[in-house]
């Protein structure tokens, strides 16, 4: 199991998830703790980090697999997570 670590920034971002995205978005990142590579994760181009969907949303996060850690560093909507 990988320990999961919401970054501050991310968590104000996932306060702001209307309640039905909320629960999907939370599923998904308990699923991050036991599968930090799910199916449809993507690697990001052009900066570290892997990406997962959810709906309209992606999590943005860094895999850290010597110390079994998940840093979750963006939750939003598609249209301005990567700005």
């Amino acid at each position: 199991m990988y320990q999961v670590v919401i970054e501050k920034q991310a968590q104000k971002q996932l306060a702001k998830i209307s309640s039905p995205d909320y629960a999907k978005v939370v599923a998904a990142l308990k699923g991050l703790a036991a599968d930090p590579r799910p199916h449809g994760y993507k690697k990001l181009k052009g900066r570290p980090g892997y990406r997962v969907r959810v709906g309209d949303y992606r999590i943005l996060y860094l895999i850290k697999d010597d110390v079994l850690t998940v840093f979750v560093l963006t939750i939003g909507n598609r249209r301005d997570v990567y700005d």
